[in-house]
């Protein structure tokens, strides 16, 4: 794939809605709208997205973690460019709440 999209930016959330205390935002330079607005010509960036969330994962919470990815309305989505959310910290539940 080409190179200068598998970039990517993380970001360590610190705002007071944090769901855990780890919450790290993995973000493709490719803009991407959401997920299910990707189309096949994204397959590359999107499995590089889900590698790079992995090992932040797993560097940042080795007893596991959850990765999350909104999409539209009533997926809570808010910003309108593709990333994946890193949480973990501490024992998760399932379902999720107050994501």
């Amino acid at each position: 794939g080409d190179n200068k999209n598998m970039r990517r930016c993380c970001w360590t959330d610190i705002s007071e809605r944090q769901t855990a205390p780890r919450h790290i935002l993995v973000i493709p330079k490719q803009r991407i709208s959401g997920i299910s607005r990707a189309a096949e010509t994204d397959e590359a960036v999107l499995g590089h997205v889900m590698l790079v969330a992995g090992r932040i994962g797993n560097e940042n919470c080795p007893e596991g973690f959850r990765l999350v990815v909104n999409d539209g309305k009533q997926g809570c989505q808010s910003v309108y460019h593709l990333h994946v959310h890193v949480i973990g910290g501490k024992q998760l539940g399932w379902p999720p709440t107050g994501l």
